[in-house]
């Protein structure tokens, strides 16, 4: 394909060793026979995938559709059954009830406001089982303000180039905002096209989520580090909760 949607161009350079750290994360966690798992925010379906490979019985929603393209492509590519949905998690009322919700890469901090992802938490509550599990992260306040105001990452091949940089927000605590660049190459004429978007991103303190989650009727066990291989210190870039529904 000569021209390249966001979505396609972001899939093919995403760290695809985050995708085994967070399947590794949910494995050693949930039994694959416990039931149906619902990953929130699925994007491209790589973790989707993954889980149905280890047995899991997943379905993914996302609010892309380019996104879900993507997910359904790479279900058939692996030979793996994954239903996608296209919905928002601030409104669950098409689905059931499952065993095991999952949201992860930060997706909460791209949902607008506090009131937001408390309106989210409600909603998995609503359709996570009684004694079902939650699992997802969230960038920390340290990562928003202190790593990454300035950052930028480039990447460059024979055809095309990334450019990405991230700013702080003088006026929003603890937000950041990503300017994405992709330049793809036309082979034929060699041409570049540019592509862009720009990420929104917004966090928390520790004590806002724990609140947010207790207002959804949510019960909090563990909040971790790295992957869930560490304790939280100052110095932590993303938490990774675990939650149940206890009623």
């Amino acid at each position: 394909m000569i021209y390249q949607s966001f979505a396609e161009l972001y899939d093919e350079l995403f760290d695809p060793a985050m995708y085994d750290q967070w399947l590794d994360f949910v494995t050693d966690r949930v039994d694959p026979t416990s039931g149906e798992l619902l990953d929130l925010a699925c994007g491209s379906g790589r973790l989707g995938v993954l889980l149905a490979e280890h047995g899991y019985q997943v379905s993914g929603l996302d609010l892309s559709e380019d996104m879900l393209a993507l997910a359904a492509k790479h279900a058939e590519e692996a030979d793996v059954a994954l239903p996608l949905v296209a919905g928002d998690m601030m409104d669950l009322s098409v689905l059931g009830e499952y065993q095991t919700v999952t949201c992860f890469a930060d997706s909460f901090c791209y949902l607008p406001d506090l009131t937001a992802v408390t309106q989210a938490f409600a909603q998995v509550h609503d359709h996570l089982a009684v004694g079902g599990q939650f699992l997802f992260d969230v960038i920390t306040p340290h990562q928003t303000d202190d790593v990454y105001p300035g950052y930028m990452y480039n990447y460059v091949d024979d055809i095309r180039a990334f450019v990405w940089t991230s700013y702080g927000i003088e006026d929003e605590t603890h937000a950041a905002e990503h300017d994405l660049t992709f330049f793809t190459q036309n082979p034929k004429t060699g041409e570049y096209r540019k592509v862009t978007e720009l990420h929104h991103e917004r966090t928390y303190p520790l004590a806002d989520y724990q609140t947010a989650l207790k207002q959804a009727g949510l019960t909090l066990k563990r909040v971790s580090a790295d992957f869930g291989a560490n304790e939280v210190t100052s110095e932590t870039t993303r938490w990774f909760f675990e939650v149940t529904r206890e009623a």
